[in-house]
């Protein structure tokens, strides 16, 4: 909102405005909050009101001149860091323990603001999911969650009802074989890589910065979303799933993909152009396809085709 972005609550705005029509007031929080932002001030009548353009003005300059501070603090800081613990401190830190990766993907989820995004092949000791305890909350305050699971993690009864808790509270879930890594995305300015790392016998994970490594990784991270299939609740595992690909849904998607019309298919097959229609409908229901080029994308990755 705008009166949030630049600094001033809705209820300090509002009460602006009530002066500039006259209105009586009484003093409150809300007109302290004013004159810190010298937009208001007292007169001869009483309180006056200030012409908001300068003193906003002045507040933006004085944070403008706060983040310049910030970022050449943090130059320096890293600079000390990375000297005193021999890790890069510029847009990648290295996490050598597992604890320490538990603990920065929790507080990337309890400090996200917009949402979290993430490429899950499952655990690197099982197929199971990482399971998160803070992702309920963060959700519950309305933190968008959209994960890419592996298919291997579907696979496994555990790691199939994990994935179905998260989308029964709203996280949107796809599934993608053969993910090539595990990646946590909090509001687009940090990521977390984990992957093996035999040497140490544990998880070793980068966590990056603002970077044209970051913009690759959300760019990677939205690649596989696009291609991947989306979960439904209860889907996957549905007896009707569980039985495909049938030889005859192998025939109906070969005989789609050369470009044979629904009258050629349905000769073909010796059905009816309605019973067609009702298998192609079901399979993008089953897929996630919105439409038949998008089906046929879709069986080709799970290798249908």
């Amino acid at each position: 909102m705008l009166a949030e972005s630049r600094g001033l609550s809705m209820e300090a705005e509002q009460l602006y405005r009530a002066m500039l029509d006259g209105r009586q007031i009484t003093p409150g929080a809300e007109l302290a909050e004013l004159e810190r932002f010298g937009l208001v001030r007292a007169g001869a009548a009483g309180v006056e009101v200030c012409p908001p353009r300068a003193a906003l003005s002045a507040f933006a300059a004085q944070h403008e001149a706060a983040a310049v501070r910030a970022r050449e603090a943090a130059e320096v800081l890293g600079a000390a860091y990375s000297l005193r613990t021999g890790r890069d401190a510029d847009f990648v830190e290295v996490l050598r323990s597992r604890d320490e990766v538990i603990a920065t993907f929790e507080a990337m989820q309890t400090q996200a603001g917009v949402d979290i995004v993430a490429l899950d092949p499952g655990s690197y000791m099982s197929p199971k999911p990482e399971v998160s305890t803070v992702q309920p909350g963060s959700m519950a305050r309305g933190i968008g969650y959209r994960v890419v699971y592996d298919s291997s993690v579907l696979q496994d009864d555990d790691g199939f009802a994990q994935v179905q808790s998260s989308i029964a509270l709203g996280e949107q879930a796809r599934v993608f074989p053969r993910l090539p890594l595990k990646l946590v995305i909090a509001d687009s300015n940090r990521a977390l890589i984990a992957v093996p790392n035999s040497d140490a016998g544990d998880v070793l994970a980068l966590l990056i910065h603002p970077s044209m490594l970051l913009s690759a990784l959300i760019e990677l991270f939205e690649s596989f979303w696009r291609m991947a299939v989306p979960v439904r609740a209860g889907g996957p595992d549905d007896a009707e799933a569980a039985q495909e690909p049938t030889l005859a849904t192998r025939r109906l998607l070969a005989l789609l993909s050369g470009g044979l019309t629904d009258e050629a298919i349905a000769r073909e097959l010796g059905i009816s152009e309605r019973t067609v229609l009702r298998r192609i409908s079901r399979l993008q229901q089953l897929l996630g396809a919105q439409t038949r080029f998008q089906l046929g994308a879709q069986a080709s990755r799970q290798g249908w085709l």
